[in-house]
């Protein structure tokens, strides 16, 4: 499994995938897709496009990763997770070609999902890449849109090691004649993407310059509530979510971009489904681990950022709250840029260094020291639990715990 040991069991190509796929006949054309991939936000963009889809009426398929507590959470229809069973009964009706193909648990994963929502005759699929897009096992897809959210560094021992290169991998995902939504303009990389859509005929739009999400408030029942404009006229007035980072923000413009184009491209979706689909996108899709509020008093924060772009956000947002002491249960895996996301958290905080129960966890003790380098101090745990019990126990009611640095320290919190 890739998320568990790294780089050692990621595939770089699709010939297990396509040969699985002709096994079962080719079931991802058998309903319409779209298609979603970036570094930060895909998975938020994903339900909440799925959330609008579902409301609108539309059968609806979701395929995310990593799953926080439940395999079954990757591969859902219309918010429902498919059984155990039906995962037990593929594996058993199948052994024969698994064992032949012998392929990685992503590219069986995702061959599962495809005739999952084949089955269960879905109108629409919404599918996050695994990893990059261009050599990721879901792109032998042909979607109605391609979304790419935006570029940031991570996994650069595998995309490459400049922003272009990532950005190279990410733009795989353009297909011929297909409109793809660009989350965020990026002036350095934007070449990447206007030269790959220009090659292949696909209209691209910059979600950013088409819609502009500057203002965000928290209502008293707990919801972010968004000033929009599209183009220079205000839209979508009291557009909220329970989704509370200050990142979906960008996620929205990119969500509102998506869903005006899939209008344009003939879906029937009025502003009530968009509505309906941002406010219920929890309940809809049961997403979890963005900004999620565990408890109050004090104040419990998780959040599955666990790249530069996604520690940034998360800092820019803890750095507005009222606070008498910060504590952060922290934990990475051990193949990411440590040192670029260390520069990044906050120097006023105590830290509760852990790591998660999987073989790519970063030692908390190393973590620890490398943290000693950018003045980050606080005490070692060698399970998340401990961290987090520490963390109850020392924070007084005005102050904040912050759990994050990696999705599996998250989902073992939750």
């Amino acid at each position: 499994m890739f998320h568990r040991v790294g780089k050692s069991a990621y595939k770089a190509n699709l010939n297990n995938t396509i040969t699985l796929d002709n096994y079962f006949k080719n079931p991802h054309k058998k309903f319409k897709t779209i298609h979603v991939a970036g570094t930060n936000g895909k998975g938020s963009v994903s339900h909440l496009i799925a959330s609008i889809l579902q409301d609108a009426g539309y059968k609806t398929g979701l395929f995310t990763s990593p799953h926080l507590k439940d395999f079954r959470e990757r591969i859902k229809v219309n918010g429902l997770m498919i059984t155990e069973e039906e995962v037990a009964e593929f594996i058993d009706n199948n052994i024969q070609i698994i064992k032949e193909v012998n392929p990685s648990f992503f590219e069986l994963t995702t061959i599962m999902a495809f005739e999952y929502f084949k089955n269960c005759k879905v109108d629409i699929a919404v599918i996050e890449t695994g990893l990059g897009g261009r050599l990721d096992c879901t792109n032998i897809i042909k979607p109605v849109l391609s979304i790419i959210t935006n570029i940031s560094w991570d996994h650069n021992d595998i995309l490459g090691n400049t922003l272009e290169k990532i950005a190279i991998e990410k733009a795989g995902i353009i297909k011929k004649n297909t409109p793809v939504i660009l989350g965020e303009f990026q002036k350095n990389i934007s070449h990447v993407f206007n030269n790959k859509a220009n090659e292949l005929k696909s209209e691209l739009i910059w979600a950013d310059k088409t819609f502009s999400v500057k203002k965000s408030i928290q209502t008293p029942d707990t919801m972010q509530m968004f000033r929009i404009k599209h183009k220079k006229e205000q839209v979508l007035n009291g557009l909220k979510t329970p989704l509370l980072g200050e990142y979906q923000k960008k996620n929205t413009a990119t969500v509102l971009a998506s869903v005006e184009k899939l209008k344009n491209i003939g879906f029937i979706i009025n502003d009530k489904n968009i509505y309906k689909g941002f406010k219920n996108v929890i309940n809809n899709t049961t997403l979890k681990g963005r900004w999620q509020i565990l408890s109050n008093n004090p104040l419990v924060i998780c959040d599955i950022g666990h790249n530069v772009g996604g520690i940034k956000q998360n800092v820019t947002q803890l750095n507005k709250l009222k606070y008498e002491m910060l504590h952060i249960v922290f934990g990475m895996v051990a193949d990411k840029d440590f040192k670029k996301i260390l520069k990044l958290l906050p120097k006023n905080a105590i830290y509760y260094f852990t790591k998660a129960n999987i073989p790519r966890a970063k030692n908390e003790i190393e973590l620890q020291q490398d943290a000693k380098i950018y003045r980050l101090l606080g005490k070692t745990y060698s399970t998340v639990t401990k961290a987090y019990n520490a963390a109850l126990k020392s924070a007084k009611q005005s102050d904040i715990v912050f759990v994050g640095g990696s999705a599996f320290v998250v989902a073992e919190v939750l």
